[in-house]
């Protein structure tokens, strides 16, 4: 039987994450230090850890509304507002999910229809083009720029609109770049959706760890609201990777909408991870600004450590990562990558993985442990200085 044949067309031609790739290699090399995948490295605060373990001692796991548990809405809420000045209503504009990832799923599958556009800045997160494909709609990728500290221009997006665009992606703090949009920026890209009716996903999984000033939602600009999804995920900010809890808030149609795509699809929540993030949203304050700064402290020390060695590099503004510019190499990202795994024992991911706009760069991540961090960085000097010496 020739399955392909019966596949989704758009599914026939969704290829591999690029990320996933470099972290399946693994497999076969030894001593290899690995700064490809984005995983915090932070413990799971313990309050929210008793929580969990509470309700499986206390055998409380039964499916929840489809929405959430009204107490984890609540919480998320209270967080959004006394975090980032965002106000929503629990009842009607707030939506809990399996992670970040399915919130964005559920928003392009409720918006888009075959043929509609969808503006996407790159070098960004490898999921909005394959989900958007999908649902048949066409992408328009942006090029985010180093020399515009990797932030989409009001510029920019005027050339990217056409009558046909539905949806903007607003993805910032943006991995891999961790590049941010600041108040100022958003103001500006507001007026150029004033008078559109042009709906935004503004995913905010990254919104904890900015470094440089406060977070500001694309939600808390004049006249965004109402076209604004704001996502975001207990994954990053409480190193709940695994537990899979995500949420959605925004203008009551919309996340009524998804809601209904998500009754059918997941129905629920996990319900163990439901209340350990209660805990999180309510309690954990504390433990995300220690983890702010330990990163921070790694960030620092990676960027002497390119600095040191001759490789330019972004200081980002958020995140985890950095994303260095390897083209004095002389080599394509992929092959960079290919190489320093195999020469220098150091895997990283290519920026090609979020964008044909990635190319001549690689995304390195910083959430792994000093020592781990300073052996990689001498292992990549050599090989940096192998390659660049080769170019000249």
């Amino acid at each position: 039987m020739d399955y392909s044949y019966l596949f989704n067309k758009a599914v026939r031609g969704m290829q591999p994450s690029g990320i996933r790739k470099y972290f399946d290699l693994l497999e076969g090399y030894e001593d290899v230090i690995t700064l490809g995948v984005g995983q915090p490295d932070a413990s799971v605060p313990p309050v929210v850890r008793a929580a969990a373990v509470g309700a499986i001692t206390d055998g409380y796991v039964p499916y929840t509304a489809n929405a959430g548990l009204f107490s984890l809405r609540e919480a998320v809420c209270g967080y959004l507002s006394r975090r980032f000045s965002l106000c929503y209503c629990p009842e009607s504009e707030t939506l809990i999910t399996v992670g970040g990832s399915e919130a964005i799923d559920l928003m392009l599958r409720a918006v888009l229809n075959p043929g509609d556009e969808i503006i996407v800045p790159e070098p960004t997160f490898v999921c909005y083009t394959p989900l958007a494909e999908l649902c048949g709609a066409v992408c328009i990728p942006v090029t985010l720029r180093a020399e515009d500290r990797f932030r989409l221009t009001p510029e920019a997006l005027k050339k990217a609109l056409s009558p046909r665009t539905k949806l903007l992606v607003l993805p910032f703090p943006t991995n891999p770049t961790g590049g941010i949009m600041t108040h100022d920026d958003l103001v500006k890209i507001a007026d150029v959706l004033d008078g559109t009716d042009v709906l935004v996903l503004s995913d905010e999984v990254y919104a904890e760890l900015t470094f440089s000033g406060h977070h500001v939602s694309p939600a808390s600009i004049p006249g965004m609201r109402e076209r604004t999804v704001v996502i975001g995920s207990a994954s990053k900010a409480f190193a709940m990777t695994g537990m899979r809890i995500g949420f959605a808030v925004g203008p009551e149609p919309l996340i009524d909408a998804m809601t209904r795509i998500h009754q059918y699809g997941i129905m629920s929540a996990p319900t163990t991870a439901q209340i350990a993030a209660v805990s999180a949203f309510n309690n954990c304050d504390a433990d995300i600004d220690a983890m702010r700064l330990s990163y921070d402290r790694r960030r620092c020390l990676m960027l002497g450590g390119f600095a040191a060695m001759g490789m330019p590099c972004y200081p980002p503004d958020a995140t985890f990562y950095l994303f260095p510019d390897i083209t004095a190499s002389g080599l394509t990202s992929e092959v960079f990558c290919d190489r320093l795994m195999e020469e220098g024992r150091v895997a990283v991911v290519p920026g090609t993985a979020f964008g044909a706009s990635g190319e001549g760069f690689v995304r390195i991540c910083c959430a792994y442990a000093e020592e781990n961090l300073r052996e990689a960085l001498n292992r990549i000097a050599a090989f940096w200085r192998k390659v660049t010496e080769r170019a000249a």
